[in-house]
């Protein structure tokens, strides 16, 4: 199936855009500004983005089963209760590490919040960052280290493989590994893909109900779809250059919806005007239910 042309659906203007994940149950999508410190939720249905001021960086949002949502904030885990505004602080396990934030997360089958960090401006000449497990009874746990731009965390349907990468340009890898879901550990990782053809990095990415991994081709302007064997299966072009991550959405998961890099230097990057904007578009293929942290 063609993907019809992607459409602007909130022109957020968002700094760094990113962390799409779609809740079911509400029929919203949630999402996140990093950079400005915003947490949106998207309402398809009146076409409303509200949003609420965190205060610091949040980079990822996941859904909780008992309600709300987690975060990773550059602080580190917290909840948040988007009825009253309250924020639940969980564990703050780089506070040893001031120039370094999260960026990219992913819940697995059994409700553990796995989500990496990075060094913010300038990399220095080491790697700095790390990926860590948040357990659903709170535990945190550092489980790899040796990255320079965690991204690209998604569960394979059956929960047995997990998918990551690296979009620092010198990278520019994704990974995958085998997972065992009810232990919450993984195998050795191994290459999946080498994106260093592609027009774009690797950024955020997403595995859809056929098992298909989605690579959000940031500079590239492309949508990637990689068969569960690392072959490239069809390219979706997209309207800005610098996407970032891809959420399946919509009353039977086939809608996508797509988060962008904005800011002051979208001209300077060479990038369209809605850059920073949120984008939906009809995929023709279904994605999976959201999995959802077990605190």
């Amino acid at each position: 199936m063609t993907a019809s042309p992607a459409r602007l659906v909130v022109d957020a203007h968002a700094v760094t855009g990113e962390g799409p994940v779609w809740c079911e149950r509400e029929q919203v999508l949630w999402w996140v500004d990093i950079d400005g410190g915003q947490l949106h939720c998207f309402d398809p249905s009146n076409g409303k983005d509200q949003n609420w001021d965190l205060g610091e960086s949040v980079a990822c949002v996941q859904l909780r089963e008992e309600g709300g949502v987690v975060l990773a904030l550059k602080s580190g885990f917290a909840f948040f209760d988007p009825t009253t505004g309250a924020i639940e602080r969980l564990a703050t396990p780089e506070a040893h590490e001031p120039c370094n934030r999260f960026n990219d997360g992913a819940v697995d089958t059994r409700g553990r919040f796995w989500a990496g960090t990075m060094r913010m401006h300038k990399h220095g000449i080491q790697p700095t960052g790390a990926v860590y497990r948040l357990d659903p009874d709170g535990r945190c746990t550092r489980m790899m280290d040796g990255f320079w731009t965690i991204n690209g965390m998604a569960f394979s349907p059956d929960g047995t493989k997990f998918y990551f990468s690296d979009s620092t340009a010198k990278v520019r890898t994704i990974w995958v590994a085998d997972y065992d879901p009810d232990t919450g550990t993984m195998g050795p990782r191994r290459v999946f893909f080498d994106t260093k053809d592609l027009a774009g990095r690797p950024d955020g990415g997403a595995v859809d109900a056929e098992g298909f991994y989605w690579m959000a081709g940031i500079t590239g302007g492309e949508l990637v779809r990689f068969t569960p064997a690392g072959a490239i299966d069809r390219i979706v072009p997209m309207p800005v250059k610098r996407l970032t991550k891809l959420a399946f959405g919509g009353p039977d998961l086939s809608t996508g919806y797509v988060t962008s890099l904005g800011g002051n230097n979208w001209q300077e990057s060479g990038d369209a005007p809605e850059s920073g904007g949120l984008f939906e578009l009809a995929l023709g293929i279904k994605g999976q239910v959201a999995n959802r942290y077990g605190g």
